[in-house]
C-alpha cells in the first residue's frame, strides 16, 4: 500500500453504503465495475475500450506495480448485496518543473454507477485522496477527464493532454527510392535498452517545462510489466543505424490503431540524430505496425500519426506527410497550496529571471484571486524569499487572477496575454506584467504520466 492508512476509513455514509479502501480480493468485481462504468454503449471494437480498462483495473490490483499499492483505490459498496456502486484511486508519480522534482498524485478511474449519481459520492472520495496526497508530501494532483467535471474539485485545466498530427495512407507514407534500403532499423525494445531509452528521453524532455520522471522500474513496467489489453500499455522500440546497430532513438506506440490511424505517442531522438533522415523510417514503420495491428481489433487501418503533443521537432519535418492537426486537450491541475509549490520550484523561477531583462528583481508582486486572501511575493536581488498571504482589496495589488486562472500561467499552458485576452478581470500593472512574463512563459509541455 503506498498511501498510509487512513484512520477515518471505513466510513458509513448512510442509506447502506459504506465508504473504504481496495484489496486484491476486489480485482475482479472492480474491473467489472470499471469495465461497465467506462465503457461506451456504441464502441465497434471487437476488443472494447472496457475490455481493455478491465485490464488496466486487474494490473493496478495486482500488486507488483512501481508506484501503486492494492488499497489505493476508493469504493464505495452497498452493505446489503456488497456491490461496488462508486470507486476511484490515486497513482502516485512524480513530475518535475524545470527539471525541480515534485510529487503528484494523479486520481484515475472516477466513476459511480448511475443509479446512485448525484449523492456526493465522488466528492466524499475526493476529500480521501486529497487528504491521503496532502499527508504524502503531494503538491499537486492531476487528473484527465471530462469537461468541466474536476473544477468542482478545486482543480483547474492547465496542461496540455494529447495533440496530434495524422496522415492518411497509403498516400502520405514516404516511400523509399529504387534501389534503396532502410538507414534505419526499428526493432522492439529489451530491458538492456532501457537505461539508454531513460537517458535519451529525461534529455529530451527538458525541451517542456514540465516532464515525467520515471525511475528503473517505472520504464521496466512500461517495457513488460502490463497486461496486453491494458488500455495504457504501449509497446517500446529501439530506432539503431541498419549499418552498425548503434542506437539513434525510441519510439513508443498503442498496440493498436486508434480509429483507423496507427500512432506513435512518444518519438525521441540522441543529440545530433536528425529528424528529417530518420523520421520517414519511422512513418513507414507505423504504417507496416498499423496493417499488423489492425487485424486485433478486426478494423481497417488507413492512417499514420505522431500523437506527441502541441509541439514536437518531428512537426518540422513532417508537413507533408502528417497534414492534418489535432489541438491538445487539457488535464485538470490541482495546487492545493500555491504558496508551498512555488517556494518549492523557486530555484527554477529565479534561474528564469535570471535570464530575463528584469534580472536582479528587487520588489514585491501581490497578486489577488478576487475572493479569500491575496498573496504577496517578496523578491530580493532576483530572489523569491518569501510568499505571504494579506488582506488586501483586489484595487489594491499588482495584478488579479479570477479563480484558478492563475494555474495556466503558472504551468506554461496560456501567457499572460493569452489569458488577458481571453479572461477580461485578469490585469497586471507594469512592474507585475514584466516579472511575470519573466517567471511564466507560455511553453507547452506533454507529459506521459504514469498509470
Amino acid at each position: 500500500m503506498s498511501y498510509p492508512h487512513d484512520p477515518n476509513l471505513p466510513r458509513d455514509l448512510g442509506d447502506g453504503l459504506i465508504l473504504r479502501r481496495s484489496t486484491a480480493a476486489d480485482m475482479d468485481r472492480l474491473a467489472v465495475f470499471n469495465e461497465r462504468i467506462h465503457t461506451a454503449d456504441d464502441s465497434p471494437d471487437e476488443l472494447l475500450p472496457g475490455d481493455r480498462i478491465a485490464a488496466w483495473t486487474r494490473d493496478l490490483l495486482r500488486g507488483d506495480h512501481p508506484t501503486f499499492g492494492v488499497g489505493d483505490f476508493t469504493l464505495v459498496e452497498e452493505t446489503r448485496s456488497g456491490r461496488i456502486v462508486s470507486a476511484l484511486n490515486l497513482i502516485p508519480q512524480i513530475w518535475t518543473f524545470d527539471g525541480i522534482p515534485f510529487p503528484v498524485g494523479r486520481p484515475e478511474l472516477v466513476g459511480t454507477d448511475p443509479e446512485y449519481r448525484n449523492r456526493g459520492l465522488i466528492r466524499a472520495q475526493f476529500d480521501v485522496v486529497h487528504e491521503w496526497s496532502r499527508a504524502s508530501g503531494e503538491l499537486v494532483q492531476a487528473i484527465t477527464g471530462i469537461p468541466y467535471y474536476y473544477r468542482q474539485f478545486g482543480y483547474e485545466m492547465t496542461l496540455n493532454l494529447g495533440g496530434s498530427h495524422k496522415g492518411f495512407a497509403p498516400q502520405n507514407v514516404p516511400l523509399l527510392n529504387e534501389g534503396e534500403t532502410e538507414p534505419y532499423v526499428i526493432r522492439p525494445a529489451t530491458p538492456a535498452d532501457l537505461p539508454w531509452i531513460a537517458c535519451t528521453a529525461e534529455h529530451a524532455w527538458r525541451r517542456q517545462p514540465v516532464a515525467p520522471l520515471r525511475d528503473d522500474a517505472l520504464w521496466r513496467y512500461e517495457l513488460d510489466g502490463k497486461n496486453d489489453f491494458d488500455v495504457n500499455r504501449v509497446v517500446l522500440y529501439m530506432i539503431v543505424h541498419a549499418a552498425n546497430s548503434e542506437p539513434v532513438g525510441f519510439l513508443a506506440c498503442p498496440p493498436y490503431p486508434w480509429g483507423k490511424t496507427q500512432f506513435a505517442t512518444t518519438y525521441e531522438l540522441a543529440d545530433g540524430a536528425s529528424w528529417q533522415a530518420v523520421t520517414p523510417c519511422v512513418l513507414r514503420h507505423l504504417w507496416e505496425l498499423g496493417q499488423k495491428n489492425c487485424t486485433l481489433i478486426n478494423r481497417q487501418c488507413d492512417g499514420i500519426g505522431l500523437a506527441l503533443g502541441e509541439e514536437h521537432p518531428a512537426y518540422a519535418v513532417t508537413a507533408n506527410s502528417l497534414p492534418v492537426t489535432r489541438k491538445p486537450y487539457a488535464w485538470f491541475i490541482r495546487v492545493p497550496d500555491l504558496p508551498a509549490f512555488l517556494m518549492h520550484v523557486r530555484p527554477a523561477l529565479e534561474a528564469r529571471l535570471t535570464k530575463s531583462p528584469v534580472c536582479g528583481f528587487t520588489g514585491t508582486i501581490q497578486v489577488s484571486f478576487y475572493r479569500g486572501k491575496a498573496h504577496r511575493w517578496t523578491f530580493d536581488n532576483g530572489r523569491l524569499n518569501h510568499i505571504e498571504q494579506v488582506d488586501l482589496a483586489w484595487n489594491k495589488v499588482d495584478c488579479g487572477f479570477p479563480d484558478l486562472t492563475i494555474l495556466q500561467l503558472i504551468f506554461g499552458y496560456r501567457s499572460l496575454d493569452e489569458l488577458r485576452h481571453a479572461f477580461a478581470d485578469i490585469w497586471a500593472n507594469e512592474r507585475a506584467t514584466h516579472v511575470l512574463n519573466a517567471l511564466f512563459p507560455h511553453c507547452p509541455s506533454d507529459i506521459w504520466a504514469v498509470c
